[in-house]
């Protein structure tokens, strides 16, 4: 490690990690789709970061956005407005699905989430939440006790009244298809006494594998839901702002959620903003009720001045279309890789979200990694292969037992097969391991 590396290992906690294990790599430049090191070599950032960075690097209308912002004022409390949120929250109530109207800010996904459940149960009344394995909700103690993984044993005992129901995993469902995890949770509101406030789920998995529901399961779970009187929160902080080729993945099934979150792509990474979109009902709710949050930086200035932006640029660059067009193509490929290489046991995804699930044996669909694994401090063969894959020049994001496959919405076809072979040589790596 340089100088800087070794500063920032002796100084900051890494995030996810035994902090022994932590080798963090000093970053000097990026531009579009690409980023470089101290050492000057060149990576394709073919994950957006995490998930994030929808519109690449150095995006001069973005950069633009945020210095106009500064030169008026970077800061005013929450309490006053600006320009940019009152318009930013009127595009919002635009291009979200259904009778989403009314928004709260906060500075990231897993503040949104927390709002959400803190909504839900103030005009429900209740305080039961059901989640789902295989997600990822946040890191803070409510959001953690919503994440159905591994992260979030180290914060356990959790939030009271949190249940957790399966996830439709079609590729290791234990029931006969994934649709009838839906029934788990029918009969899980039965048995709690239609005393649940909520039901939480990602509409298309992020982290947890890239998991994309049937046509019907958005849908049905809905009405699953009005039939026990809980509301449906659709978290889509990574699956949102054009990742699954429409503005968000519920529109994919063209269905509305009661409460959804989103953050990453509302200001493709450019600044920490998160957002909590409410229905017209709930809206109406806080008007003669106490809506007991806030945040210091609720809105913040600068961020949803970039927010409005990234969200013109969206549409400016038929971005959101174009990410449907280009997804078809880079699925397409990986399943041809996985055509070439046993070590591929699954490949699934919808617009620029894929994920290529790897495995040791495809009969038996044994993973390479424990589940706990990365908890756990264990050496990772998936984190591996995203190793060899960033030697060959592309930056691959490993979650649990999945490659994700991400990349920013400009990305090219040219740039998108650049990414394709560096992970093509990884996969042969990973191939070796099988034996």
């Amino acid at each position: 490690m340089n100088e800087i590396e070794q500063m920032d290992k002796q100084y900051v906690l890494g995030t996810w990690s035994l902090q022994k294990n932590v080798k963090p790599k000093q970053i000097v430049d990026g531009n579009g789709v690409y980023f470089f090191d101290a050492d000057g070599k060149k990576y394709l950032d073919f994950s957006s970061q995490l998930m994030c960075s929808q519109l690449g690097h150095k995006h001069e209308r973005l950069n633009k956005a945020m210095q106009r912002q500064a030169e008026k004022f970077a800061f005013m409390a929450p309490g006053f407005t600006c320009e940019a949120r009152a318009k930013l929250a009127k595009k919002l109530a635009e291009v979200t699905p259904g009778d989403l109207c009314k928004t709260f800010f906060s500075p990231g996904g897993t503040e949104a989430n927390e709002a959400a459940i803190m909504i839900a149960r103030w005009y429900t009344g209740k305080y039961k939440v059901i989640s789902r394995y295989h997600a990822y909700h946040g890191s803070t103690y409510g959001s953690s006790a919503l994440t159905g993984d591994p992260r979030r044993w180290g914060s356990e005992p959790g939030l009271p009244g949190v249940l957790k129901a399966p996830a439709p995993y079609e590729y290791r469902t234990v029931f006969k298809n994934a649709m009838q995890t839906l029934d788990y949770i029918d009969e899980m509101l039965t048995l709690e006494g239609d005393e649940v406030a909520a039901v939480i789920v990602e509409p298309v998995v992020g982290s947890n594998g890239i998991l994309v529901p049937p046509p019907d399961y958005m849908p049905e779970l809905k009405r699953v839901c009005q039939r026990h009187g809980a509301l449906l929160i659709a978290d889509e902080v990574m699956s949102g702002f054009g990742r699954c080729g429409e503005w968000f993945a519920c529109d994919l099934w063209d269905m509305a959620p009661d409460i959804m979150t989103m953050a990453k792509g509302i200001t493709a990474a450019y600044l920490p903003l998160a957002a909590t979109i409410v229905s017209e009902p709930i809206a109406t709710f806080f008007e003669d009720h106490f809506f007991n949050v806030g945040h210091t930086y609720s809105g913040h200035p600068m961020t949803v001045a970039v927010a409005l932006e990234t969200l013109q640029v969206y549409e400016d660059e038929k971005l959101i279309p174009a990410a449907k067009e280009k997804g078809k193509y880079l699925l397409n490929a990986l399943c041809k890789l996985k055509e070439k290489h046993p070590s591929v046991g699954d490949v699934r995804g919808v617009g620029l979200f894929c994920g290529v699930e790897l495995v040791k044996d495809r009969k038996s669909k044994k993973p390479f990694d424990d589940y706990d694994a990365k908890v756990r401090g264990k050496p990772s063969v998936v984190g591996q292969v995203a190793g060899k894959a960033m030697e060959a020049g592309a930056y691959i994001v490993p979650m649990i037992n999945t490659l994700i496959i991400a990349p920013p919405l400009i990305i090219t076809q040219q740039e998108v097969d650049e990414g394709l072979r560096a992970l093509d040589t990884a996969l042969s790596w990973a191939d070796a391991q099988i034996k």
